[in-house]
């Protein structure tokens, strides 16, 4: 079905009184992706974040400052010897069926999440116990020192410490949730959800925003709009000729080749939302021929380049920078140690390696998203510079959910497994050693590739007891020089997307992902 038969279908049956009705304030939206998973700890993918930011909440948040802020905690405290931390929540906090928030709530969710994420995994290794003394108050007792802990219970991207209730949050952290109960800001209309089609969320009434303004992610979460329906298109000229007919309201991530477009229209704005953009990657799998060989990782690292990525997908200079520092540049870990000689296309170097490592020619599996606009073009680009480095690649395309499905398996490449995968990281997922999820080298408990070296995660331990800034930039350094041995990960340029909105829409705020709440329509 069309955009616009669509819309007229909508527009009809709202006419004849039927259940899609529009609310007062409907804003449109066209996200980067289609929604058909919906557990927020169950995977990394940037929609399923979003999604959770629409009907979760969290205990902590970073502001536009990047300062850590409470948000459903109200008051907490360190003791002297900074090993016990005391939480006591906000008065009023609801769950969408009306039922009180509870400290046990919390206590559940912070240890499925923890399951999960790289820093949690990190944080709970020095963590003692954590346990709900009452129905408002949680306490956390360490083993040892962190300076990360309420860093981590704000962390603000993939995959972020959603509160949900207990009888959801014991659900096992490798299986996804059924129950979709939030105490956000929205709730989710599960009855209107049509993967394909659309997913609607509406203003949960009894919300208790924060008294403070709106500041990045923390503050006030005042919601301004009764409802809103992000629109599945996945023909961008077809989202694009939408937003400028007005039939949408929001447009996510505008293809870089459509922004002059959207430019030359004074209906439009581009709103830059994440100043510090994303890094794309390409992630190995290193359980399974032929890149459990860290010499073939090597191979890689010498193979590819960035700037023929970041050509490919985004093509304006202007939206993107070549960048050999793992932990992002315009930040204060920003630094190119261990990177010398390496993503320069050396395909003879790279050829070496691989006749050194005995690679005996079989085909490597290569994942590729084709509905992902921003990310289409990045595996047809790797299958070049690394068959010129003497690999040779099965470029295997699906859309998106699938590969994010495909990429937790381990089975063997010829019972649907894969070797390699391409994405792409908010920066504020990447920032130092310990929240960056694919530096995390801890085995089965590491993320979706499972690299396992103990010398990396002996360096985590060392980043997240440091609390000096240049004693941290040290172990950055002796991070990315471990980083060439063990190749965890390959990162491939830092890159910016501008939202795109009809001129009536305000109140986006500066902030790691995109959220809904602040926005007005007028």
């Amino acid at each position: 079905m069309s955009f616009a038969w669509r819309m007229a279908a909508f527009a009809a049956a709202a006419l004849a009184g039927t259940s899609v009705a529009q609310a007062q304030t409907t804003l449109k939206a066209v996200m980067h992706s289609d929604v058909k998973i919906l557990d927020p700890i169950w995977t990394t993918a940037y929609i399923v974040r979003n999604h959770g930011y629409m009907i979760y909440d969290t205990l902590f948040a970073l502001d536009e400052k990047g300062e850590v802020k409470p948000q459903m905690v109200d008051t907490y405290t360190e003791s002297p010897d900074k090993l016990t931390y005391t939480f006591k929540l906000r008065d009023g906090l609801l769950w969408h069926d009306e039922k009180p928030v509870t400290a046990e709530d919390c206590v559940a969710s912070i240890k499925r999440w923890s399951a999960r994420d790289p820093l949690g995994q990190k944080v709970m290794s020095f963590v003692d116990t954590i346990s709900a003394s009452d129905d408002k108050t949680f306490t956390i007792k360490l083993k040892s020192p962190t300076g990360l802990l309420l860093f981590a219970l704000g962390k603000p991207s993939s995959n972020v410490p959603f509160m949900m209730p207990k009888r959801v949050a014991e659900t096992d952290p490798n299986t996804q949730i059924s129950d979709f109960t939030g105490s956000g800001p929205f709730k989710f209309k599960q009855d209107e959800w049509k993967p394909g089609d659309k997913i609607v969320y509406v203003k949960f009434d009894k919300y208790k925003p924060r008294s403070e303004p709106a500041s990045g992610l923390a503050g006030g979460k005042v919601v301004k709009l009764d409802r809103v329906e992000w629109l599945a298109i996945s023909d961008h000229q077809q989202a694009a000729n939408a937003l400028l007919g007005g039939e949408i309201d929001y447009y996510e991530q505008p293809p870089h080749d459509l922004i002059p477009l959207l430019k030359s229209d004074k209906s439009i704005k581009l709103v830059d939302y994440n100043p510090l953009g994303l890094q794309y990657t390409l992630r190995p799998n290193h359980l399974l021929p032929p890149f459990n060989n860290p010499k073939i990782r090597q191979a890689m690292f010498y193979a590819l380049n960035q700037k023929d990525f970041l050509d490919a997908t985004i093509g304006n200079p202007d939206y993107y920078k070549v960048c050999k520092a793992i932990f992002v540049c315009g930040t204060a870990l920003a630094t190119e140690k261990g990177m010398e000689n390496l993503l320069e296309s050396n395909f003879k170097r790279s050829q070496e390696l691989l006749k050194e490592a005995g690679y005996d020619g079989t085909p490597v599996v290569l994942l590729h998203s084709t509905d992902l606009q921003v990310l289409t073009n990045l595996a047809p680009v790797a299958k070049q510079l690394l068959e010129k480095g003497g690999f040779k690649v099965d470029m295997q395309s699906s859309d998106w959910q699938t590969v994010v499905s495909r990429r937790t398996r381990k089975d063997p490449v010829d019972k649907g497994g894969w070797n390699l995968m391409l994405t792409s990281w908010v920066s504020a997922d990447i920032l130092n050693p310990v929240m960056t999820g694919f530096i995390n080298a801890s085995c089965d408990k590491a993320a979706f590739g499972w690299p396992c070296d103990a010398e990396m995660e002996k360096l985590r331990d060392d980043f997240a007891r440091e609390t000096d800034p240049a004693k941290q930039k040290e172990i950055v350094e002796k991070v990315q020089l471990r980083q060439r041995e063990v190749v965890t990960h390959i990162h491939l340029g830092q890159y910016y997307v501008p939202i795109g909105t009809r001129g009536n829409i305000s109140g986006i705020l500066t902030a790691a992902a995109p959220v809904f709440w602040n926005i007005e329509k007028k």
